[in-house]
């Protein structure tokens, strides 16, 4: 089992410091680790986490101002605090050495234990001060995380009932609500820019939907939407009032020809065969779209009255033979 205890390097080529540091820090409350020389204490530092090194100066091969200085030129070991245990405590010459290379105390040979320990409890505290700080910083973190999921996963639920509110379920069209938001804020812009309404029915899909049974119904109205969403413009909107009936608001339609030509290209489209699924394999529908147009101008009264124009087209393209567009004529006058 792992000691949860902060760790305390002891370093020193002495066996007998060794053993005497080790009776005096004992019930220090930290796991002590020993090195008897340089190498061996750069070595564990690599390998461990440590609250505290007490480093002794006078060591053969490699000694305390070398190490400290090899722990402060690697990154991961340079914040680790060092006390440097001496007999040269009273060398200022020494002491300001020891500074530079990275010390932040100094404990002079004859050890006082009264000074040691008072000195490595401090930075016992610290250490698992830090350590405190840390392991809060990283809950906060985490709780940060989760509510940031939290707030995501909230923002995707009431975008999609958002979304739900005001788009048709099966085409994902806008809805018969959204068409008159929509609506409403192309008059509110008509006055800088025209627009057209067009009504759209779909000619012969009850009796596709009666031979053929409604899954067939219900994929030929999302192949229509399709369709429709293909042949629009990116300012434009296709919406699904209910049924077979389908409403476009056609933005920049001032040039007339052109209108007209861009609503018999949509009754071409939509006359196409429509490949399906059917619970016997595939079946081929074939309908086509009556499309009535309304002009939207200055002497509308309201919305309702252009909707009411685009309806009247929309009944006369269909008496007279389906499969075509036709605009309100008296409105548009």
């Amino acid at each position: 089992m792992t000691d949860p205890r902060p760790k305390l390097l002891i370093v020193d080529d002495t066996r007998a410091n060794l053993v005497a540091m080790r009776h005096l820090l004992g019930d220090c409350g930290a796991e002590l680790v020993e090195a008897t020389s340089g190498n061996e204490a750069l070595a564990l530092c690599l390998e461990q986490a440590f609250a505290l090194i007490l480093l002794d100066v006078n060591m053969p091969d490699m000694d305390g101002f070398e190490v400290a200085t090899l722990l402060g030129e690697t990154e991961q070991l340079r914040d680790t605090p060092v006390i440097f245990v001496t007999a040269a405590y009273a060398d200022d010459l020494n002491r300001l050495k020891g500074y530079r290379s990275g010390a932040v105390d100094y404990i002079a040979k004859p050890v006082n234990d009264v000074i040691l320990r008072s000195k490595v409890r401090v930075f016992l505290d610290l250490y698992n001060a830090r350590m405190e700080l840390q392991r809060a910083l990283g809950e906060l973190g985490e709780r940060n995380r989760q509510l940031q999921a939290e707030i995501a996963e909230r923002q995707r639920v009431e975008a999609q009932v958002r979304h739900q509110a005001t788009h048709d379920m099966l085409t994902g069209l806008p809805n018969r609500a959204l068409f008159h938001e929509r609506l409403h804020q192309a008059i509110a812009q008509a006055p800088g820019r025209g627009f057209a309404l067009a009504m759209l029915d779909i000619d012969g899909f009850k009796a596709v939907n009666d031979t053929h049974g409604h899954p067939v119904g219900d994929a030929l109205l999302q192949a229509i939407a399709v369709r429709l969403r293909a042949h629009v413009r990116a300012g434009d909107t296709v919406a699904r009032l209910g049924g077979d009936e389908f409403a476009l608001i056609l933005e920049d339609a001032a040039q007339l020809p052109l209108l007209l030509e861009r609503c018999q290209q949509l009754c071409d489209t939509l006359a196409l065969p429509y490949p399906l699924p059917g619970p016997a394999g595939e079946v081929v529908a074939r309908v086509s779209a009556s499309i009535g147009i309304a002009l939207w101008n200055p002497g509308t009264p309201s919305d309702e009255a252009l909707i009411q124009a685009a309806d009247r087209a929309l009944y006369e393209a269909k008496r007279a033979g389906k499969n075509r567009c036709l605009l309100d004529v008296a409105h548009a006058a």
